[in-house]
């Protein structure tokens, strides 16, 4: 299948499980996952009507930006601090905060381009080890912290759902994060706004939208399988 077909099939996915859940199409956002992919690949997707693509990892944001059209772009992967210097005037979106001291970084890079960057909290709702994020309970101290600061609003919250054949366990992950989500979305804290829940993947989106998500990132479903001997 060609990139212009996937994207059709993933958008008609899309559509049945926003209409699931009581929402349009129009109110999710669909990233399209575009690590190790080049920028062919990546321009024909905008080209084929994408408007968001999310890159895990900072270096390729740096290394492919001037090659791609115009297209709004997401840090989605694990970011250490001394990589925020690479992408903080290009993205529009950091999906990855999981800690105080990443807050700080991407604050103080974000004042010397004298701009204000949009964050999420990634939460690691399953519990397991190998997963980045906070857990449930430390959020909070994320949000808090982000009252003082000026240069950084926190407009939601990330997670990774285990890799599992079980859609129920996920199920009940996507559950828990979303009624965090309401939780926090009922109080109030300086400096943030939970707009985005950022959760789904190729192989678990249309679940994730039925259990609230309104922001999905998709990779394999659009490009087919990495090749990774590219990187």
């Amino acid at each position: 299948m060609s990139i212009d077909e996937r994207l059709k099939e993933v958008d008609l996915k899309i559509t049945a499980a926003a209409e699931k859940s009581g929402r349009k199409r129009s109110d999710i956002t669909m990233i399209a996952v575009t690590k190790t992919h080049p920028a062919d690949m990546m321009n024909e997707a905008i080209r084929c009507g994408v408007t968001d693509i999310g890159e895990n990892k900072p270096q390729e944001v740096r290394d492919k930006f001037d090659d791609i059209l115009p297209v709004k772009w997401h840090l989605i992967g694990h970011l250490q601090t001394n990589k925020v210097k690479y992408i903080i005037d290009k993205v529009c979106l950091i999906h990855s905060v999981d800690s105080i001291k990443l807050m700080d970084e991407i604050e103080r890079q974000a004042q010397k381009h004298n701009l204000v960057m949009d964050i999420l909290i990634q939460v690691n709702i399953s519990g397991e080890a190998t997963k980045s994020g906070v857990s449930k309970d430390e959020v909070e101290e994320l949000l808090l912290y982000a009252g003082k600061l000026k240069n950084i609003r926190v407009k939601g919250l990330m997670t990774v759902a285990p890799k599992t054949d079980n859609s129920v366990t996920n199920i009940l992950h996507f559950d828990n994060i979303r009624q965090l989500f309401i939780d926090i979305k009922q109080k109030t804290y300086d400096n943030v706004n939970m707009q985005y829940l950022s959760m789904g993947m190729s192989g678990d989106y249309e679940t994730a939208i039925e259990c609230g998500a309104n922001m999905v990132r998709i990779g394999s479903a659009i490009f087919g399988e990495r090749d990774y001997s590219l990187k």
